[in-house]
């Protein structure tokens, strides 16, 4: 199976890890290996652990990186397991953390995987292929309200509770076993209208089937404070986003450790205590170059947003 994945804003992310000589950072999402490429090629006795939930992807990235193979531990987890993958390690503290969130240009395009609404292909969406939960079992199981508030919620698709109604009806009769089928209900359930307006009708729902399979934003959540609580004074954690779900949390979780105190406003003196973390680096999120965009259009939605550990006794 071919994993052939462009690492976007791969220049802007190096630049802002700011990598030292003999430094070790985690590439958290390591897919092809794009971003690791990158930073072995930029500093090449550094040190990088690469942790993938995809075993294609994580074999995809030891044939992309074997001239670095001596510098790279590659770790088929969950980077919300992060603490216990580094304890496994023995790595106490890191010099710098990378995550690129989201599907995966070569998992999209692989219709096998279950991904994409413009192949035909089983139900899946798993990107650990030995996940339990499939598209196919939420689809299948799940009660029309659980339905329409995954929709709704993850993919902010206006037609949520409409698509929720045809998909449990069309389920009574037999299951809906593949992405073309659900394609088709999905296209029933949008009005005509709403359908030629823009994006393709079946995008949001694809979109959030897949976050809930994967449990993309717990996930997430769960990585963003492990990581910060693993890096070293001065180290970096870069995160690279797709969509405004994934950016809002990486935006407020980065603003509440950069910030000093979260006392209401109205409060006279400080009383909760809290200590700042973390200066946010990029006050507003980097996006693509023109010329990045022309050489790969998936890079649009891309937003890297920056933040670095303080020092113990500055905070």
């Amino acid at each position: 199976m071919e994993f052939d994945h462009q690492p976007v804003l791969a220049k802007e992310t190096i630049q802002a890890l700011r990598l030292k000589p003999r430094g070790i950072y985690v590439d958290c999402t390591l897919g092809g290996g794009g971003h690791s490429l990158e930073m072995l090629k930029a500093q090449p006795d550094c040190r990088v652990i690469g942790i993938d939930r995809d075993p294609y992807a994580l074999e995809a990235a030891k044939r992309r990186l074997t001239d670095f193979s001596a510098n790279v531990e590659f770790v088929h987890g969950n980077f919300r397991n992060l603490d216990q993958i580094l304890d496994t390690l023995n790595t106490e503290a890191v010099d710098g953390i990378v995550m690129d969130l989201g599907v995966s240009s070569p998992q999209l395009d692989q219709a096998e995987r279950g991904f994409s609404y413009q192949q035909d292909a089983r139900l899946d969406m798993r990107m650990d292929p030995t996940g339990q939960v499939s598209a196919y079992d939420l689809v299948n199981n799940l009660s029309k309200r659980e339905l329409a508030r995954i929709i709704k919620e993850y993919g902010e698709e206006r037609w949520a509770a409409r698509i929720a109604e045809f998909i449990v009806i069309h389920r009574q009769s037999r299951p809906i076993e593949t992405t073309g089928e659900l394609v088709s209900i999905i296209k029933a359930a949008v009005p005509k209208k709403a359908r030629s307006e823009g994006a393709h009708p079946a995008k949001r729902t694809f979109q959030a089937l897949r976050i809930a399979v994967n449990d993309e934003l717990g996930a997430l959540a769960e990585a963003l404070e492990k990581a910060v609580e693993r890096l070293r004074p001065g180290g970096r954690l870069c995160v690279i986003t797709f969509h405004s779900l994934e950016d809002r949390i990486v935006k407020q979780y980065f603003s509440k450790l950069g910030s000093l105190c979260s006392c209401p406003p109205d409060f006279p003196v400080c009383s909760c205590g809290k200590r700042q973390l973390v200066t946010v680096i990029t006050k507003k999120p980097i996006t693509a170059s023109d010329s990045e965009l022309a050489a790969n259009p998936r890079a649009r939605s891309a937003k890297l947003r920056v933040c670095e550990r303080l020092p113990e006794e500055d905070t």
